[in-house]
């Protein structure tokens, strides 16, 4: 894979190339890009998935969900419908895909949409007898018809955007620079006891603006793991057999939280659906033991596999430092826009 990578270098020249122009033309305004009377929070990334972006748009919803009317707008990736579809009763994961599901089930005080035209969904969004006052844009960095009003680009600790190329030789959508658009940066999947020396090196090498604000979370995992009627406390299944089954794009901290020698770890795809073959194998695997997945894989997972044995393992966003910070500019943010709408 790395040799192929190397030998389509010049797609990467060219789609870099690509991206730039379209970029440009956005600054530029020759490509119009559509402003809403209405706070609108953009998360995303300049790579190819395993930021870290549910959490953090988990870790915002419960942040301003006490207080104003949020709703999620998705792409809704590999989700086996067309079009603006706003989550309700009897909607489910192929409908709405696995991450916005996740917010449908977790939250149901907040509206969950989907829609690969951003500017439709809000359009709709905002025809609803109940509208949003906030909007969470969930992998939006790049979808440019729709101007945000705070840009959060989220770059992984063990893969930062600075040390990346563009597609298909490295995993950028874009190049470098489009981080300057961004209003906040988070180093995401940090180690919790990340020295202040190596944030201070990080910080030089993604080249941090003066007007951007930079932070650094980790990934913090839950003490329990959870099924359809019970939970367990994750010290009580550490030593015995298990399987775990993910199908996240960077799935190796997960397994290495869980696992032990005796355990079987099945790895699949970013999104994976599930097939007949695939379901059979794990429960062959695990016969009587626990089957442990995550939160975004036990949504598609849920009813296909004995529920007495299913379980996942929650996980949220932390801050190693700084989250009054962060919070605040989220909030006055949203105030002042909620105010000026």
């Amino acid at each position: 894979m790395n040799l192929l990578r190397k030998i389509l270098f010049p797609f990467a020249i060219l789609y870099g190339l690509i991206t730039s122009i379209r970029n440009f033309l956005f600054d530029k305004g020759i490509l119009k890009s559509y402003s809403f009377n209405l706070p609108i929070i953009a998360v995303g990334n300049l790579s190819v998935g395993g930021t870290g972006k549910t959490p953090q748009i988990e870790y915002l919803i419960r942040l301003l969900s006490d207080t104003y009317k949020i709703a999620t707008l998705s792409r809704g990736y590999k989700r086996q419908s067309e079009g603006f579809i706003l989550a309700q009763a009897g909607t489910d994961a192929k409908i709405l895909g696995d991450e916005p599901f996740q917010f449908f089930q977790k939250f149901p005080s907040i509206q969950v949409a989907v829609d690969a035209h951003r500017k439709n969904g809000i359009e709709q969004l905002l025809t609803l007898p109940e509208k949003p006052e906030i909007i969470l844009l969930d992998d939006a960095f790049q979808h440019r018809k729709v101007k945000a009003g705070l840009y959060i680009l989220l770059t992984s600790y063990g893969d930062l955007y600075s040390d990346d190329f563009m597609l298909p030789t490295g995993n950028l959508r874009e190049s470098r620079d489009g981080a300057k658009r961004a209003n906040i940066i988070i180093v995401t999947k940090c180690p919790f006891n990340l020295s202040l020396d190596e944030q201070h090196k990080i910080k030089k090498r993604l080249k941090v603006g003066v007007n951007q604000e930079l932070y650094f979370t980790f990934i913090a995992y839950d003490d329990y793991i959870y099924g359809e009627n019970r939970k367990i406390n994750v010290n009580e299944i550490h030593s015995g057999a298990k399987v775990l089954v993910a199908g996240i794009a960077k799935p190796e901290p997960f397994f290495s939280y869980l696992q032990n020698s005796n355990d079987v770890c099945l790895s699949f795809p970013d999104h994976h659906h599930f097939t007949d073959k695939d379901l059979l194998e794990i429960k062959n695997l695990a016969q009587n033991n626990i089957i442990i997945t995550t939160e975004k894989d036990y949504v598609r997972l849920k009813g296909s596999l004995p529920s007495e044995q299913l379980f996942y393992l929650p996980i949220q966003s932390s801050f190693l430092s700084g989250s009054e910070n962060f919070n605040k500019t989220i909030l006055d943010y949203v105030g002042t826009s909620t105010r000026n709408s």
